[in-house]
């Protein structure tokens, strides 16, 4: 028979009382005394619950404004003492100390006060230093203490209790990961808040991890860490795989750059756009980026800047595809994407993306900041003699755009607000061309006045004289080689039109 440790004695300083109440009752239904001070031990008086103020306890107030409440070695002695170690008990008897046998903590909101844009000293004072101090006590202790760390933890605690008095050693060891878990995160925000600039050392902590199937391959283990809650509603289909996941990353940040144009369809596949289209309505921008590439769309990942309608659910249902990501759908369109059971569709949340980026190599980790640079039309530097028309500039702030989000080295070829081919992560920007050229001939596209996106520059005018050569009259890329007069130099002489952004948009 598993052994239960009752409580007898607990300490309770939270932040958050959400859900506190029922566990409150439920420790004085089991004739538990309860240790508080501050706003907490208001709240269980008002609840009507016995409580022992800790200032009694102590024989010292609350001091510093608030800053030392629980910080005394009658309130410490009780966690950490060991109970089956004799002099330890010895000490607890010789100073009065009672054996605390529950901790209950909610920190300081640290990271949702710096989120909220306060003031440098707000934040200083939202740094918990009895709480994260009782935490790491506790935990330490667990196999005598159990820690209730935060108040996500509430109602699992809630439930053991319910069940049966007091706990077992397996439930408080996993509480006590859990604490040191909370107390890992606290610090990691902390210490990122204090070396916003330059850091010293690679520091991050996402607390929720979701085991998946398998990683990349069958063979390799994966996990995410993050809260998928927090960007989208799931309403329908299977758990995401590694696979799906990266695709989905992939295809959020592309959308991200179209979220203000009108109705736009993107479909992806291993990371890359097979195809996309900016047209009047959803359902049209759907069928022009299906065009795109029929044939790689089968399996693929969807995404739209608007609401899917129920003409647009109409045609993607015909579509084998693995995700639907959007805005919003109409109940008529999402019964119609629902007819297929593992199809996942996920409704998109407006909320604020992180801004850098990590990657493992080698043994270590390596960090920058997203590519969030978007180039606007006002910005181009014109370069040649031709300037493009209206509807050229708006393909090359189209073109460019998907440039941007496509593996290096990647040129991709657009006309009227539709993606004719790419040529994704060659090795050779004229390889890239030639690849997409290829492409779009092989769906026939007509290529006379497309436009031409780079994501980096030409060193030679070999690129600008095979664009020119299948009927592509406009072009847009970074600039910045020493030899970029050569490709300028070509397109004057053959009467396209060249833009610089200054910008050149890898992506590895």
């Amino acid at each position: 028979m598993v052994e239960r440790k009752r409580i007898k004695n607990a300490l309770i300083s939270v932040f958050d009382k959400t859900g506190l109440a029922a566990i409150v009752n439920q420790l004085n239904s089991q004739n538990v005394t309860i240790y508080s001070t501050g706003g907490t031990q208001s709240f269980i008086e008002e609840l009507g619950i016995p409580v022992e103020r800790v200032e009694d306890l102590t024989s010292y107030p609350s001091i510093l404004g608030g800053r030392v409440k629980t910080l005394h070695p009658k309130i410490f002695g009780g966690i950490l003492s060991r109970r089956n170690h004799a002099q330890d008990q010895a000490q607890i008897a010789e100073y009065e100390i009672p054996d605390i046998d529950l901790v209950i903590v909610d920190l300081y909101p640290f990271e949702a006060t710096v989120a909220s844009g306060a003031s440098h000293e707000d934040i200083i004072e939202k740094i918990d230093i009895g709480g994260i101090s009782l935490i790491r006590a506790a935990a330490k202790n667990y196999t005598d203490v159990v820690i209730i760390p935060s108040k996500n933890q509430y109602a699992k605690f809630l439930e053991i209790i319910e069940e049966e008095e007091g706990t077992n050693l397996e439930e408080r060891k996993a509480f006590a990961a859990e604490a040191f878990q909370v107390s890992s995160n606290y610090d990691t925000h902390i210490y990122n808040y204090f070396n916003a600039g330059e850091k010293t050392a690679f520091q991050a902590n996402i607390p929720q991890a979701n085991p998946l199937r398998y990683g990349e391959n069958p063979h390799q283990k994966g996990v995410f860490y993050g809260d998928l809650d927090a960007i989208f509603d799931k309403l329908n289909g299977k758990e995401l795989s590694y696979n799906n996941l990266l695709d989905i990353d992939a295809a959020v940040q592309l959308m991200a750059d179209f979220t203000n144009d009108k109705p736009t369809f993107a479909i992806l596949k291993h990371n890359n756009a097979c195809g996309l289209a900016t047209r009047n309505t959803v359902e049209e921008a759907y069928k022009d980026a299906l065009a795109g590439d029929p044939v790689s769309a089968f399996g693929g990942i969807l995404i739209s800047n608007s609401p899917i309608s129920t003409a647009a659910a109409t045609d993607i249902n015909s579509l084998f595809c693995e995700v639907v990501i959007a805005p919003d759908y109409t109940s008529e369109a999402l019964e119609i994407l629902k007819e297929k059971k593992n199809r996942v569709i996920l409704r998109q949340k407006q909320v604020q993306m992180p801004e850098k980026q990590f990657r493992s190599i080698l043994n270590g980790v390596l960090e920058q900041d997203k590519d969030l640079i978007t180039d606007q039309p006002e910005n181009f530097e014109l370069k040649t003699a031709a300037a493009p028309t209206a509807q050229e500039i708006s393909d090359l702030a189209f073109a460019n755009k998907l440039v941007k989000h496509t593996k290096s080295n990647t040129i991709v070829l657009a006309k009227n607000g539709q993606l004719l081919a790419s040529g994704t992560g060659q090795t050779s920007r004229v390889d890239a061309l030639t690849q997409a050229i290829h492409k779009a001939k092989a769906f026939e596209f007509d290529l006379n006045g497309a436009v031409m996106a780079s994501d980096a520059f030409f060193p030679f005018p070999d690129c600008v004289e095979i664009a020119h050569n299948a009927g592509i009259t406009a072009v847009i890329q970074p600039g910045g080689s020493i030899k970029d007069e050569h490709s300028i130099n070509y397109c004057n002489e053959v009467g396209m039109s060249m833009v610089f952004t200054g910008n050149r948009h890898f992506k590895h």
